[in-house]
């Protein structure tokens, strides 16, 4: 297994896809055939809940279903899987997020992280974002990880896994090509004069990633490759000669 550096997190909160409770419910999440079968037989799009989590500010339970317009917050210990159109979200434990509506009732046009951490994979499109207290992220289509540190006045971590994302934090903005996890701090107070700045690959697998695409009907940029990349927070599958993050060009 692909282990990340851990900062604050245990280790079980990165194994949840070797529980059997998940490989039976996203056997079966697939098998029934995804997000539109869900719908169209009004059964719920909660893959996996354990612990205690809320919705809407009621508990939440797993026949229910997450739209566009909700917010969510898990409890110590709580894990959930759940599906919005082509994204797939894990939500880790003490997590506060909201999803707001896009053009339609199932297309997320912007995840809303107040605390806590998300591991998530979007299909293709356009006009997607997450939006942390110190940082944006334009998605186009990717897997990425996002964790929000209150106890570090809300410093929040990006790390775009694979595909194309826009980022931002105060003034700073850069364009994220990543292969394999290509990482970034949201910075509260400026850094050196900067309040973007690179960040190592921690606290999320390529496993993870690779269980949430499959829920969308996905693979990761490394399954399409058939290789792995360097794991130091670069974004990329090879080191080559003036590759380097796009923040120490």
């Amino acid at each position: 297994m692909t282990q990340h550096i851990l900062q604050g997190r245990t280790e079980s909160e990165s194994l949840w896809f070797q529980r059997r409770s998940f490989l039976q419910a996203a056997a079966a999440w697939t098998a029934m055939g995804g997000f539109g079968a869900a719908q169209a037989q009004r059964r719920s799009n909660i893959v996996d809940l354990r612990g205690d989590a809320m919705l809407n500010g009621q508990p939440m339970n797993p026949q229910q279903t997450i739209q566009t317009g909700d917010s969510v917050e898990t409890g110590p210990g709580s894990h959930l899987v759940f599906v919005v159109g082509t994204t797939a979200f894990q939500v880790r434990q003490n997590s506060r997020l909201t999803i707001d509506r896009g053009a339609t009732l199932n297309s997320v046009s912007v995840l809303r992280m107040l605390t806590g951490a998300v591991a998530s994979v979007w299909g293709r499109g356009t006009s997607r974002q997450i939006v942390t207290p110190t940082l944006t992220a334009g998605i186009r289509g990717t897997g990425v990880y996002t964790e929000v540190f209150p106890q570090q006045n809300y410093r929040s971590y990006f790390c775009n896994c694979y595909g194309e994302v826009e980022m931002g934090a105060g003034p700073d903005r850069t364009v994220s090509r990543a292969e394999y996890h290509q990482s970034f701090w949201g910075e509260p107070e400026a850094k050196d004069g900067r309040f973007l700045t690179p960040a190592k690959a921690i606290n999320h697998t390529d496993e993870e990633l690779e269980y949430l695409a499959q829920l969308v009907n996905q693979r990761t940029a490394w399954q399409i490759a058939g290789k792995k990349g360097v794991l130091d927070g670069s974004g990329y599958m090879d080191q080559k000669p003036g590759q380097a993050h796009p923040l120490m060009k």
